[in-house]
């Protein structure tokens, strides 16, 4: 936030009320309905968020697009046709996470694809027609060995014993309108990564994964790291800074739990805000900020957070 300038801080996760605070701590807004994970400003100046129909449902399953009045414009609900059959019998959130809007004025959501491997795709919703435009499933990016050899299961109480499988949990999707590109970040592969949109090339990925699990087409995106750079791990809101030729510099929230990569050595024991500067020519990344280190494991969070 931006002391003086009137500028609001959104806090928002999985409650009755996200709420925005200012330069003061003073809370200026509030939303009465139940909302999960989802705040995004569109370009319009209205607000995106994902809220229950019904406040005693147990999923998240209604997109609605308001503003800070309240007033509702659009609202768009979700069923088996996207969620497939496991929509009706569990209460997962179809859509979770993230949002980002691209310039057609479309919006790019992290989905399930109504397979027994959840969080692992995203989808194109045009906001006008209500239709699915497009859907990118990772299983069909990512080598096959990344989730048929995956033991990580869905946590979500309502999906016990249907065997779901959680073998990225995408929990990032930003656009980059300059180059067409889409920042993204896996949470139980301790990932992040950068694509061409329309292409579906990989730009590159940074992750503590050795090398040698990777077949040895990725070795050419793999990312090396400076001495002093640490691997993030169950990182969330990984987000683009400002770019300048060829270096970007992206911001993150680094949990700092290795999940299945991570840095099994410092997970744990704190958690921290950390600004990388990536090389997308030399493939090189370091990390040129971050704080939290020294807040010690009182600062430790498992899951969620923001920088």
């Amino acid at each position: 936030m931006n002391l003086g300038s009137n500028e609001l801080t959104v806090l928002n996760r999985t409650t009755k009320q996200t709420f925005a605070v200012d330069g003061d701590g003073e809370v200026r807004w509030y939303y009465l309905r139940w909302n999960e994970h989802i705040f995004e400003q569109l370009n319009n100046g209205h607000i995106l968020l994902f809220n229950k129909i019904k406040s005693s449902d147990e999923k998240y399953n209604m997109l609605v697009e308001t503003d800070y009045f309240g007033r509702v414009y659009r609202e768009f609900s979700f069923d088996k046709t996207l969620g497939g059959s496991y929509a009706e019998t569990t209460g997962l959130s179809l859509v979770h996470h993230d949002v980002a809007e691209v310039p057609n004025g479309n919006w790019l959501l992290t989905v399930d694809d109504g397979s027994k491997y959840v969080e692992d795709t995203i989808a194109e919703l045009n906001p006008n027609t209500g239709k699915i435009v497009k859907v990118i499933d990772f299983k069909k990016i990512f080598p096959e060995s990344m989730y048929k050899k995956s033991k990580i299961k869905a946590n979500d109480n309502t999906s016990s014993g249907l065997g779901l499988m959680d073998w990225l949990h995408i929990n990032t999707i930003d656009y980059d309108a300059k180059t067409g590109n889409i920042l993204l970040s896996a949470r139980n592969q301790d990932i992040i990564w950068s694509m061409n949109y329309q292409t579906k090339k990989i730009n590159w990925i940074f992750t503590s994964k050795p090398t040698k699990e990777w077949p040895s087409s990725f070795h050419k995106y793999l990312l090396k790291p400076s001495k002093e750079t640490k691997y993030p791990g169950g990182q969330h809101g990984v987000y683009l800074l400002k770019e300048t030729g060829s270096k970007l510099d992206i911001l993150l929230y680094d949990n700092n739990i290795a999940v299945t990569n991570g840095d099994k050595k410092q997970s744990g024991k704190f958690s921290a805000a950390t600004e990388y500067q990536i090389d997308t020519k030399k493939k090189t990344i370091k990390q040129v900020w971050s704080y939290g280190k020294n807040l010690g494991k009182q600062n430790f969070t498992e899951v969620i957070g923001y920088a």
